[in-house]
C-alpha cells in the first residue's frame, strides 16, 4: 500500500492566489447571438475582446471560470522567442514563412502592451528579454543557427554565452524586446472591457454539442440552446473532432513551484532549456525587497508519470540553483503540441464556412493567444492578414511532411490505447489503495477509477475516459484522472476538468 508524498508549497497557481476573478453567471435559457466564443482565456478573451471593439456583438462560453483553466496556470511569459523554433521554420516553411512567425508574434507581444496601457491593466507587465540556453558544448552550433535564424526573421536575436543566472552556460539565444506579466489580471480586466462594450459571457457554462450551418446551433450541457452566425473553438484542446484535431496534437504537462528570493538576486531575464527535462526561469513581483523565482520543467504526457517524485526533483533544483525561501506555491501547466510545430488558427476544417479554431500553442499561449485574436478578428471582418496562411488548420501539405512526428504521436496513443487494457489491473484490489491516493481496479470484469479519500471512504468512476475511450491515470499530487491518449482530466467525483472531453466519467459501485 503506497503512502502519498508530502510536498512543499501550497498546491494553487500564485496567479489565481493573487486575481480573485468577478463572477459571470451560467447559462440557463436559449439565446441567439452573432459571435459565440468557447473558452475564456487568452485565446478566447483576446478574440473577442478583439471582436468586440470592431464592433460584433460576441457571447464568450465558458466550461468554468474566467481565466481559471490553462491561461491562469501559465507561466505568463510574453515572448515571440519559442525556444529553438526559427531554424526549424527556415527549413520548412523558407525564410518568408519563418519572418511571417517572427512578425505575428512579436505583434502579439506589442498587442498586450499596448492594449494593457490603453485600459490601464495593472498586470505587473515588464520588459525583458528572453533567452533559450544550453549547458552542453556539444550544442554551440545548433544554438548560432537558431540565433542567426532568429535575426534573420526580424527579431533583436544574438548569440551570448554569458548570462545573469548562477550557474554557467555554453551558450545562450537572446532575444530582446520581449515580455511578462500577471496574466489574470489582464484576463480579468480583458472580460470587464468586453462586457462594458456589450459583449456577454457566462461561466459554468459547458458546450456539448455544435450543429454548423447557416446559423450555426450550440447545445449546453446545462440544456440551453445558442444560435450563432459563426463560432470560434478556443478550448485550448478542441472539443469537437470533426476535423480530427486529436490526430494531429499531443498533450503535454508541466510542473511549477515558485519560492521567494531577495530582489538583488533574481535574474533580469526570462530563460528556457531543453537540458535536464527542460527548465523555464523567471520572476515577478511580490513582496518589499523580494521577487517571486518562478521555475517550470519536468514535462510528461498526462497520466504517465510520478508526479510527485518529479515536483520533488524539480523543487529541489530550484533551491540547488537560487538563493529561495521556502516553496510558496506550486501548480502545473498543460499544453497541446501540434506535429509540424506551428499552432492551428483560422477555419475549423476544410469545409467549414462559420466556425473557427485557435489550439495548439505548444506552450507559448500568452503570445499563440494574443495572436489569435489578431488573426481571427480580422478574418471575420474581412481584413485577413498576410501571414494568416501559415497558421491555417487547413495546411494537409504540411501534415503529410511533417509525418513522421504525426505518426510518432499517433503511436503512443495507440501504445496507450491498447497496451493499457492489456495490463489485468493497476492494483489487484480497492483494498491496496491508501487514503488520499487513487488507482485503476478491475472491479465485476470493469475497470474502475477509484480514489480513496482521507477518511476512508472509496469514490468510484469508470476508468475509461469520455472522449475515444482511453483509460485514465492518476495524478496523486493533483487528485486528478488523467487520460495520457488526448489530455482529459476529470476530478475524482468524473466531473471534466480540462477537454477534449465534454462528458463526466460515470460513476461506478465498488
Amino acid at each position: 500500500m503506497t503512502t502519498p508524498t508530502e510536498l512543499p508549497g501550497t498546491a494553487e497557481s500564485y496567479w489565481m492566489a493573487t486575481a480573485p476573478g468577478g463572477r459571470w453567471p451560467a447559462l440557463e435559457t436559449d439565446v441567439t447571438a452573432d459571435v459565440v466564443v468557447i473558452g475564456a482565456g487568452m485565446a478566447g478573451l483576446s478574440i473577442a475582446w478583439e471582436l468586440t471593439r470592431a464592433g460584433r456583438a460576441v457571447l464568450v462560453l465558458d466550461a468554468d471560470r474566467v481565466a481559471a483553466g490553462v491561461s491562469g496556470y501559465t507561466t505568463a511569459k510574453l515572448t515571440a522567442a519559442h525556444s529553438l523554433v526559427y531554424e526549424r521554420l527556415r527549413r520548412t516553411r523558407g525564410k518568408e514563412g519563418a519572418r511571417q512567425y517572427a512578425h505575428s508574434q512579436q505583434a502579439a507581444v506589442e498587442r498586450v502592451a499596448s492594449v494593457a496601457a490603453e485600459l490601464g491593466v495593472d498586470c505587473d507587465f515588464e520588459r525583458s528579454s528572453a533567452l533559450t540556453f544550453t549547458v552542453d558544448p556539444g550544442q554551440r552550433a545548433t544554438f548560432a543557427a537558431e540565433a542567426e535564424a532568429a535575426a534573420e526573421a526580424g527579431l533583436a536575436a544574438d548569440l551570448v554565452t554569458e548570462t545573469d543566472l548562477p550557474f554557467p552556460v555554453a551558450a545562450a539565444v537572446r532575444v530582446a524586446h520581449q515580455a511578462r506579466f500577471h496574466p489574470r489580471k489582464y484576463l480579468l480586466a480583458l472580460a470587464d472591457d468586453i462586457t462594458a462594450r456589450g459583449g456577454v459571457i457566462h461561466e459554468r457554462t459547458r458546450v456539448t454539442g455544435l450543429s454548423e450551418g447557416t446559423p450555426c446551433e450550440l447545445t449546453t450541457e446545462r440544456g440551453a440552446t445558442v444560435t450563432a452566425n459563426d463560432v470560434v473553438v478556443a478550448t485550448h484542446y478542441p472539443v469537437f473532432d470533426r476535423a480530427l484535431h486529436f490526430a494531429r496534437l499531443s498533450p503535454r504537462r508541466e510542473l511549477v513551484v515558485a519560492a521567494p528570493l531577495p530582489a538583488s538576486a533574481a535574474p533580469e531575464h526570462m530563460y528556457i532549456t531543453d537540458d535536464l527535462g527542460k527548465r523555464s526561469v523567471r520572476t515577478a513581483p511580490f513582496d518589499e525587497g523580494r521577487r517571486l523565482l518562478i521555475v517550470t520543467g519536468e514535462s510528461f504526457t498526462p497520466g504517465t508519470a510520478d508526479t510527485n517524485e518529479r515536483f520533488l526533483r524539480l523543487d529541489a533544483w530550484m533551491h540547488e540553483h537560487f538563493p529561495v525561501g521556502d516553496t510558496a506555491y506550486r501548480w502545473a501547466a498543460q499544453d497541446n503540441d501540434v506535429s509540424d510545430g506551428v499552432p492551428l488558427v483560422g477555419p475549423y476544417h476544410p469545409g467549414a464556412r462559420h466556425v473557427y479554431v485557435a489550439t495548439g500553442f505548444g506552450g507559448w499561449g500568452m503570445s499563440g493567444g494574443a495572436m489569435a485574436g489578431q488573426l481571427l478578428a480580422s478574418t471575420l471582418t474581412g481584413t485577413e492578414p498576410e501571414w494568416a496562411g501559415l497558421y491555417d488548420p487547413r495546411r494537409l501539405w504540411s501534415t503529410v511532411r511533417e509525418g513522421s512526428a504525426l505518426l510518432k504521436q499517433q503511436a503512443e496513443v495507440a501504445k496507450h490505447f491498447v497496451g493499457d487494457r492489456l495490463k489485468s489491473t493497476h492494483v489487484d484490489s480497492v483494498d491496496e489503495i491508501a487514503p488520499g491516493s487513487g488507482a485503476v481496479v478491475r472491479v465485476e470484469g470493469r475497470r474502475c477509477a477509484v480514489y480513496r479519500d482521507e477518511t476512508g471512504t472509496a469514490h468510484a468512476v469508470s476508468a475509461r475516459c469520455t472522449h475515444l475511450g482511453c483509460l485514465v491515470a492518476f495524478n496523486e499530487a493533483e487528485t486528478a484522472w488523467e487520460c495520457p491518449c488526448h489530455g482529459s482530466r476529470f476530478g475524482v467525483d468524473g466531473k471534466v476538468l480540462q477537454g477534449p472531453a465534454v462528458r463526466p466519467l460515470p460513476p461506478r459501485t465498488v
